[in-house]
């Protein structure tokens, strides 16, 4: 962390270009192993797992080319303080002393998220409050003027952490969320985070040699996701120009450019030569699904089935299953277990030795009911669900049901 500490202030340095320095990637639970090998192949060092995060070191090179390609990341954060702070006030105080100035200009606009934990800050919007106070009353002091405060649009994004008496101030590189990838039109009424649709292909081992297919496929996410892998297309191709490192004081507009640059000549380039197919019973939804692939220009490299997923055979060939079946939270299914016992069934008589089956779901007690034993149960969130990311390994036939029987209560 490039922290100076003079006096007991903490005044943030400026790195260069070239100079390297600390960061942190949030992703959410259960895929900080996957990002951290996203940005060991990127080229950070240091990688270390922590709580629905990453902590690496780089340079404003690898901040940029993270934030354009990993595609299990949610924000890349420069952290450019940490002090301790026993009390609000001396919050305040060292706060106050950092040099804004350099950071931003009255001119921009800022926001603040905070999150606290310990017993002596026990209101994250208080800390907040505090921190903006001491931002705002050292520019005004200092220059007569102040930026202002925006909550929906911010030029700057500051993430305010503290661990009882431990603060640390972060600077968001992305701006909105990475799960917005910029390329949907149209969506259904629980589409999955896309951030979670490719770390659950990633967590597969999936590496585009076989062919991809979700049975119950609503606006795309998953075929996206894999169309956009198997074509070598950058996390954030469509997002455009949406990143909020673009307005800081040392961005580098010809480093950036040459970064993506790089990454974009990248597209096409490999051998994928299998296929990517999508179903969905509901045509509207997959007309949704139709929509955004026409938009991304990946329609011709993805088939889209309507039909019930019992009814539809998987590719031939080597083929890898993933798929968001309802849970009943959001999408209402009069009989979920019977549902489950079908997707079983489809899975035992129509899917063979081929097939490679993975599902998430937030329903432990009709899990139950696909009749398979999960060679694997991976703990994820989808939203604030707590769900099972399953992978059931599948034989020719149906393999004998003495052998495979139905998985036991979720620990």
């Amino acid at each position: 962390m490039i922290i100076q500490k003079q006096d007991g202030k903490a005044v943030p340095l400026q790195p260069s270009n070239k100079e390297k320095f600390k960061m942190v990637a949030k992703t959410m639970m259960g895929l900080e192993e996957v990002l951290a090998d996203e940005l060991r192949a990127l080229g950070a060092e240091n990688v270390e797992c922590i709580n629905r995060a990453v902590t690496f070191e780089g340079t404003m090179a690898t901040l940029y080319r993270a934030n354009y390609t990993c595609r299990t990341a949610l924000a890349i954060l420069k952290p450019f303080a940490e002090f301790e702070a026993n009390n609000e006030q001396e919050l305040y105080d060292k706060v106050y002393q950092i040099k804004w100035e350099k950071i931003l200009d009255v001119d921009c606009t800022f926001m603040i998220d905070s999150t606290t934990s310990g017993e002596i800050f026990t209101h994250s919007y208080f800390a907040a409050l505090k921190t903006k106070d001491a931002i705002v009353d050292r520019f005004r002091r200092n220059f007569g003027q102040r930026p202002s405060i925006d909550t929906e649009n911010a030029d700057y994004k500051f993430n305010l952490h503290i661990r009882d008496n431990q603060v640390t101030l972060l600077l968001n590189s992305s701006g909105d969320s990475l799960h917005k990838r910029g390329y949907r039109q149209s969506v259904g009424i629980a589409p999955i985070n896309e951030v979670l649709a490719a770390g659950m292909i990633k967590l597969t081992g999936w590496n585009c040699d076989s062919n991809f297919y979700d049975p119950m496929c609503g606006s795309g996410t998953l075929l996206i996701e894999a169309a956009m892998m198997a074509n070598n297309i950058p996390a954030q191709y469509y997002r455009g120009d949406r990143f909020a490192f673009k307005r800081w004081k040392e961005f580098n507009l010809g480093e950036w450019k040459s970064i993506k640059e790089q990454e974009d000549r990248k597209i096409g380039s490999g051998d994928f030569d299998c296929e990517i197919w999508g179903n969905d019973i509901d045509l509207t939804v997959l007309q949704q699904a139709e929509k955004n692939l026409e938009y991304t220009k990946l329609h011709k490299d993805v088939m889209l089935f309507n039909g019930s997923f019992e009814d539809q055979d998987p590719p031939e060939g080597r083929t890898l299953i993933v798929t968001n079946p309802p849970y009943g939270e959001r999408i209402k299914i009069e009989d979920l277990n019977a549902m489950y016992e079908q997707l079983g069934d489809t899975f035992k008589k129509k899917y063979g030795q081929d097939c490679d089956v993975w599902l998430i779901t937030s329903d432990f007690d009709a899990m139950k009911h696909i009749g398979l034993k999960p060679s694997k149960k991976i703990p994820l969130l989808n939203g604030q669900l707590d769900c099972r990311f399953l992978h059931f390994e599948l034989y020719e036939g149906s393999k004998k049901a003495s052998k495979q029987s139905a998985p036991e209560a979720d620990e």
